[in-house]
């Protein structure tokens, strides 16, 4: 009964996403935009001011440096131009950085294979999609495959909107989140619609929308306690596996719960807008 409701809710929350990307943007990591990324520690709290003021001075492109973990942690990305050498620009940096502090990470990454890299990032996406669409339709109905790549599509876009709104960085990283919620979606999917699958060849005057209910009733104890499992795990990942991973493990996080809730609230109700056929169940 509340899937009117939650529909609209959707349609907001999709076009509110929508609105985040275009006017606000995302927050693309060294993976995408390419240049320089380097973690340091320092041996006391690091004076961001003062790191930003030297490193500046070096005269390259954009540079963000941020706290992270602990007051001694600190992440420096910075654009460099595209003829300039990896070792030059690192050996750069070092050079204007107190001799006591400890390099930790160095990644590089051109723009040229940042573009290539968002491009597969988006081809990984919608070939995932596609195959989840064949697998559905096969073993089910077309009707059935629409209804688990809508759903799909709706908790991609809403982990997306989640990482625009907090400014999360972008990544192969949060492409890699993106795809295992879609994994755990689909799972989720097809455990309910295959009970829909049973219900239709067994009450066949059953009244469509009360067979929804029935099939999602007898289905709920099993994703409620599927997905609180596997939220206990993310939480314990998100608050004590370090800010190297917190943005992977929120993202799954908000997408374990989106998708639970387009299993029951998008994917199932859809079907009563299809033309579903019991003879063929």
């Amino acid at each position: 009964r509340w899937r009117v409701i939650c529909t609209v809710l959707s349609l907001v929350m999709m076009l509110g996403t929508g609105a985040l990307v275009a006017f606000h943007g995302l927050n693309l990591g060294v993976d995408f935009r390419g240049g320089l990324l380097m973690e340091i520690r320092t041996p006391h709290a690091a004076n961001i001011a003062d790191l930003r003021r030297d490193i500046g001075q070096l005269g390259y492109g954009e540079l963000s440096i941020q706290s992270f973990g602990s007051p001694q942690d600190v992440l420096i990305r910075l654009q460099v131009p595209k003829d300039a050498a990896q070792d030059t620009v690192v050996n750069r940096i070092r050079s204007v950085l107190p001799q006591d502090i400890e390099t930790r990470r160095v990644e590089f990454v051109g723009p040229s294979v940042g573009r290539d890299l968002i491009r597969q990032g988006v081809m990984a996406l919608l070939f995932s999609m596609l195959a989840i669409l064949v697998y559905v339709w096969f073993r089910f109905e077309w009707q059935f495959g629409v209804g688990a790549v809508v759903a799909l599509l709706h908790d991609v876009i809403a982990t997306v909107g989640l990482i625009a709104l907090l400014g999360i960085e972008f990544n192969l990283t949060t492409i890699a989140a993106i795809l295992t919620i879609a994994g755990y979606s689909i799972n989720d999917t097809v455990v309910v619609y295959d009970r829909v699958r049973e219900n239709l060849r067994r009450h066949r005057k059953m009244p469509l929308i009360d067979l929804m209910n029935t099939s999602l009733n007898e289905t709920f104890s099993r994703t409620l306690l599927t997905g609180g499992t596997t939220l206990i795990a993310l939480t314990c990942l998100y608050f004590l596996g370090g800010e190297v991973i917190s943005g992977f493990s929120l993202a799954i996080l908000f997408g374990v719960l989106v998708g639970t809730y387009s299993s029951l609230y998008i994917a199932t109700p859809l079907l009563l807008l299809l033309p579903l056929r019991r003879d063929n169940a």
